[in-house]
């Protein structure tokens, strides 16, 4: 599975019955940043295409093992506000809630990565 149409990597693989995937991102299926500016709306999609991609190898929320949950941010703040839209969604696998400078595409605020197992 890709991002969208020509996304130069593989979005997932799969490999002694884990699934590994890349960092999941608030895209919309042109590859365009969904709602700039707002933390909450770009977890739930963040979150909504990181499943999306379990889904692909029919693994869910519940078969996480490991999140790492990155936010362009400078306050702490807005690290709570992703993770009270993000914990409810991927439950309650251990996670690492990271604020970092900047992300991958220009309005990027959000980006989640994940190690799930296969059952």
């Amino acid at each position: 599975m890709s991002l969208y149409p020509g996304v130069p990597y593989e979005y997932s693989a799969v490999a002694h019955g884990l699934v590994f995937t890349a960092g999941a991102c608030p895209l919309d299926d042109h590859g365009a940043v969904v709602n700039p500016g707002d933390y909450e709306a770009q977890a739930k999609h963040t979150a909504e295409n990181l499943l999306a991609a379990l889904h692909q190898h029919s693994v869910g929320a519940e078969s996480l093992l490991k999140t790492t949950v990155f936010v362009a941010a400078q306050e702490r703040n807005d690290l709570v506000r992703v993770w009270d839209v993000v914990a409810p969604l991927l439950g309650r696998a251990p996670s690492t809630l990271l604020g970092v400078a900047f992300l991958g595409y220009p309005g990027q605020l959000v980006e989640i990565e994940a190690i799930a197992r296969v059952r």
